[in-house]
C-alpha cells in the first residue's frame, strides 16, 4: 500500500494562522493546498471558505467563463490564484455554455433526462459553442500541491479523476458533485464516481447537500419544490482513516484541519489527533485539548444561536 508522503511545497503559515487552536495544536508545516475546479462563485460560498478567511490554506481556482474568473479575480487575496484552464482529460473538447451558467459543460445536454424536470429545458440551452484544449489535472505546473479538491464541473469529474491520480496520490479530501440521473449525453454517474475514487484510497464520508426536483407533469407555485426524485448532490470523500498506516503524517494534519473547519466534522479530526498522538507526532494531550477546543466551539455557536429575551 502507498504511504501518503510530504510535498516539497514550503509556504510559511499566515500570521493569524497561529491565532487558530487547531492549527497551533497541529503545528503543520504549511498553510493546506486547495484546489477548486468549476470555482464559479454562483452556488454560494465554497466549503473552504472558512479556512481561507482564517488564512489556513492557500487557493488554486479554476474557471474558464470569463465573467465568473473576472468576479473571482475582482475580490481574490494574495492566497487566492485563478486561471482560466478548462481541466479534462488533456483533449480537444467543446465547451457548451448555458443559459445558466451552472449547467455549463464540456457535455451536451441530454434534453430526453431533462424535460422531466420544470426549469431543466431553459437553463440547458446552449447559447454558445466553442473548441478549447483541457488540461490534465497531472499536468497542470502552476498547482504545486494538493491536500483537497473540491470539483463542480457538470460531468466532467470522472475524467478529471481518471487524469489526476498523480495529484490525488497526495489528496486527503474530496468534494465532488455526482449526479444520479445523467443530466447530460455520456454523463458518467454516481456508481462510476464512487467506484473511481475508492479505487484511488478514499471513502465516502458526507452528502453535504442533496438536490430533489419535482418530476413534470406535477408541478406547483413553486417551480424548486420537490417530493424524491434525486438528481444531484455534493459528496465528500476522504482518506480512508481505517487504513491510516497508509496516511503520512503531515496529510493527517491537513485531513484534520479540513474535517474540522470546512465540515464540522470533530469525529474525523479526532480520529486524525489521535493517530498524530500514537505517532509521537503532537503533544501527548493533543486529545484532550482538541475536546476542549470542540466544547468551547460548540457552546459559542449556541450562544450566537440563542434567542435572546423579549422585553
Amino acid at each position: 500500500m502507498v504511504t501518503l508522503g510530504q510535498s516539497t511545497a514550503v509556504a510559511a503559515p499566515a500570521p493569524s494562522a497561529e491565532n487558530d487552536r487547531l492549527w497551533t495544536l497541529l503545528a503543520p508545516q504549511r498553510l493546506t493546498a486547495v484546489v477548486d475546479i468549476g470555482a464559479n462563485p454562483i452556488g454560494g460560498d465554497p466549503p473552504y471558505k472558512p479556512m481561507l478567511e482564517k488564512r489556513l490554506c492557500r487557493l488554486f481556482g479554476f474557471e474558464p467563463q470569463r465573467a465568473a474568473l473576472a468576479e473571482l479575480n475582482a475580490r481574490k487575496s494574495e492566497l487566492e490564484t485563478y486561471l482560466p484552464y478548462v481541466v479534462g482529460n488533456g483533449e480537444r473538447a467543446r465547451l457548451r455554455e448555458c443559459a445558466s451558467p451552472g449547467m455549463t459543460s464540456l457535455l451536451e445536454p441530454d434534453r430526453n433526462v431533462l424535460k422531466h424536470f420544470p426549469g431543466f429545458l431553459d437553463w440547458s440551452r446552449v447559447v454558445a459553442d466553442s473548441k478549447i484544449d483541457t488540461r490534465r489535472l497531472d499536468d497542470i505546473g502552476e498547482i504545486d500541491a494538493m491536500e483537497y479538491l473540491k470539483i463542480d464541473v457538470q460531468g466532467s469529474e470522472l475524467a478529471i479523476f481518471q487524469n489526476g491520480r498523480g495529484r490525488l496520490a497526495d489528496a486527503v479530501a474530496i468534494q465532488t458533485e455526482v449526479s444520479f440521473l445523467p443530466l447530460y449525453k455520456k454523463q458518467p454517474v454516481f456508481g462510476e464516481i464512487d467506484l473511481e475514487l475508492r479505487s484511488q484510497g478514499f471513502i465516502p464520508h458526507a452528502l453535504t447537500s442533496i438536490d430533489r426536483r419535482m418530476i413534470w407533469p406535477m408541478v406547483g407555485a413553486d417551480m424548486f419544490a420537490a417530493l424524491h426524485q434525486l438528481i444531484e448532490a455534493d459528496a465528500v470523500y476522504v482518506r480512508d482513516f481505517t487504513q491510516a498506516d497508509s496516511i503520512g503524517t503531515e496529510p493527517l494534519k491537513h485531513l484534520a484541519l479540513v474535517a474540522h473547519h470546512c465540515y464540522g466534522s470533530h469525529d474525523l479530526a479526532a480520529i486524525c489527533i489521535q493517530h498524530l498522538v500514537n505517532r509521537k507526532a503532537v503533544a501527548r494531550d493533543a486529545g484532550s485539548r482538541y475536546f476542549d477546543l470542540v466544547r468551547a466551539t460548540r457552546a459559542g455557536t449556541e450562544l450566537r444561536n440563542a434567542v435572546p429575551p423579549t422585553a
